[in-house]
């Protein structure tokens, strides 16, 4: 809902041109179709582009307070509204019933503690006049964005990056380092981005500025309880009841609208079940969108889509997607997303999001969470597996394993760093992933690359630092770790809010409910993960209206295929532009005649061993980098267009 960006004077109050906050509203333009709008003063500009889904008539950002001291731009959902609403009228005065006004009010109300009372989904900017003070905060998980930077004494941010370059005096330079993280842990940092200068808010945080001071605060981080101290029941019957209750509360908060609502519908357990609560809570059942890939593109789920919808009632639209198509989309993908991605599914979900958008919906619910919630990935069990193995033969054939694995990536530097212990202290069950991706990139990047990164440790942008984290069962150390890196980096940006509103529609998570999620993590490890089975608590909810079939399906990562995108017959002719010899020499990352070795192996050889799989990821990676480079940062790599900005001509 809506895309935000302002400019701050730090040390003045000198007035932000409309021109230039015009140009940097327009550069997200398809986050809000609606309407737009702003505010400018003395030292502070506010943007705002609207996608109306809340009172729609009358919810015209920005918002101020009666007498307008204090004024705010919002980009998100206020899913707790109603009760908040109750609260603030009491002493202020509410013109509308929509969630945007009540942002000045909750801040006279609460102060810097207004994000603790906010149940939703959000980025906000909040300016109090009379303290000369600019508050920007964002939700707990990070389900929508916000990036700012400082140019001199100017302080500007937006949803978007984009909104920074079309300032005009924001540069898009390459952050090495930010590139070194995608390269070691498969998504965007949840702080540092790809452009040097440009920073994420994290999580859960927000900046307070005030006299040229920019502060950053935590409100809230994830917890959980020491090992041994979590709830458990003899008799499981309350917990599941509670979860249950929870998941139908947080489904009801997210169908408050007054646009329509569809839901993803893969099939699978999760995304079934939030359709199944949702056409329950509704009324009737919600339209549903899948997507259907030939046998060369990934794992079809049509089957179990359709059959779902049959059992709910649900009219089901399926998007069929094949490789061609993927490599077509990909650069709108990357643009979206403002960074490499490695996830080649990502642009399916962006053409999903296409899709619902065209058939008239402005909000679609969606199933991502519920891994991160209740150990739905294949990794989780992983990490069981090899503590067994720990506890009955010791660690020696586990670290056999590990060093066969890397054995096979034949490095060429001394660089790779000690990472036994790299996340706080502790091996979370994704570590094998970082370690071996991690390594390959010692095979493929430049000396240049090498030595500007000097030595950087990249488990240091992590942003995990809670001495808690030694004091709980393993299982719950990587659930956090799952929610800081992938949740935070990859399913909430270049899978989320990025893609959907690249096509003006807004993904609501019930699985990220605040009460939801605390709730969750305050479970016995057992009734996540029960003898291998994932999700377990989660399919006994599901029991109670789902048919056994459904309730108790497998796990399958939605996932299309890498190599066959940007390496097999159908790739798209700006693959071989970007991994030609002077194009990879042009951007200095990798090193050329590995590069083009190693593609011809993948190429030309079935992948048979570990080390075919691994560098098939990294082979991606760097396709996909390259486009990002090409495309924000000066062009020449490819024949494909590059992002402009198209100034104003307010």
């Amino acid at each position: 809902m809506c895309g935000i960006t302002g400019a701050l004077d730090l040390t003045g109050s000198r007035e932000f041109p409309i021109r230039q906050l015009q140009t940097m509203m327009d550069a997200i333009a398809h986050r809000g179709p609606d309407d737009e709008n702003f505010h400018i003063e003395p030292g502070v500009a506010l943007g705002v582009r609207r996608l109306s889904i809340i009172d729609i008539p009358h919810g015209r950002q920005p918002f101020s307070n009666e007498n307008q001291s204090i004024w705010s731009i919002f980009n998100g959902e206020i899913f707790n509204y109603p009760e908040l609403q109750k609260i603030i009228s009491a002493d202020h005065i509410l013109k509308t019933y929509c969630d945007s006004e009540l942002w000045p009010h909750l801040y006279e109300v609460y102060g810097e503690s207004l994000f603790e009372q906010v149940k939703g989904q959000f980025a906000v900017t909040i300016w109090d006049r009379n303290n000369r003070t600019l508050l920007l905060g964002r939700d707990r998980v990070g389900i929508f964005p916000l990036y700012y930077t400082q140019v001199g004494n100017w302080l500007l941010w937006g949803s978007e990056i984009k909104a920074l370059l079309a300032s005009g005096i924001v540069t898009a330079e390459p952050d090495l380092k930010g590139i070194d993280y995608l390269f070691n842990f498969f998504c965007a940092g949840n702080e540092r981005t790809f452009f040097k200068n440009i920073k994420l808010l994290k999580p859960g945080h927000f900046l307070k500025i005030k006299n040229g001071q920019i502060d950053i605060h935590e409100y809230w981080d994830l917890d959980f309880p020491n090992a041994g101290e979590e709830k458990f029941l003899n008799d499981p019957s309350p917990l599941i009841d509670e979860l249950d209750f929870l998941l139908h509360q947080s489904v009801k908060r997210r169908l408050r609208s007054d646009a329509p609502i569809a839901s993803y519908l893969s099939g699978g357990l999760d995304s079934t079940l939030i359709l199944d609560i949702a056409s329950r809570e509704n009324g009737m059942p919600l339209p549903s969108f899948s997507i259907g890939f030939n046998k060369k593109t990934g794992p079809d789920e049509r089957l179990q889509s359709q059959e779902a919808a049959r059992f709910i009632g649900s009219s089901n639209t399926v998007l069929n997607l094949d490789v061609l198509k993927i490599g077509q989309v990909f650069p709108e993908l990357i643009l979206a997303a403002e960074g490499p991605v490695l996830d080649t599914s990502c642009a399916a979900m962006m053409e999903l999001a296409n899709e619902v958008h065209h058939q008239g919906y402005k909000v679609v619910l969606t199933g991502e969470g519920a891994d991160e919630a209740l150990a739905g990935y294949f990794w989780f069990k992983t990490q069981k597996v090899s503590q067994i193995i720990k506890n009955l033969l010791g660690p020696t054939p586990l670290n056999l394993f590990s060093k066969l694995i890397k054995s096979t990536i034949a490095t060429r530097k001394n660089t790779f760093l000690n990472l036994e212990n790299a996340v706080n202290g502790i091996r979370p069950a994704q570590q094998y992933m970082y370690e071996w991706v991690g390594l390959a990139r010692e095979v493929f990047y430049s000396d240049t690359m090498w030595n500007d990164l000097k030595g950087h440790n990249p488990f240091s942008e992590l942003n995990i630092k809670t001495e808690r984290m030694k004091h709980w069962d393993p299982l719950n150390q990587s659930l956090y770790v799952g929610y800081k890196v992938m949740l935070a980096g990859l399913l909430m940006i270049a899978k989320g809010d990025r893609i959907s509103m690249r096509s003006s529609v807004e993904s609501r998570y019930p699985f990220l409910d605040e009460d939801l999620i605390e709730f969750c993590a305050s479970l016995h490890p057992s009734y996540k993960l029960n003898k291998l089975k994932e999700k377990w608590i989660l399919r006994q909810v599901a029991a109670k209206t789902l048919p056994p079939k459904i309730a108790n399906r497998s796990k399958t990562m939605f996932r299309a295929t890498l190599s066959h995108v940007f390496l097999g017959p159908q790739r798209p002719r700006w693959v071989d532009q970007l991994l030609s010899v002077e194009s990879l020499k042009r951007t200095g990352y990798f090193d050329t005649s590995v590069v083009l070795k190693e593609r011809w192996m993948q190429t030309n050889f079935p992948k048979i061993t570990p080390r075919q799989y691994i560098f098939d990821a990294v082979l991606t990676t760097i396709v996909t980098t390259q486009l990002w480079h090409h495309i924000f940062c000066g062009g020449g790599l490819c024949e494909l267009p590059t992002w402009e900005t198209k100034v104003s001509k307010y």
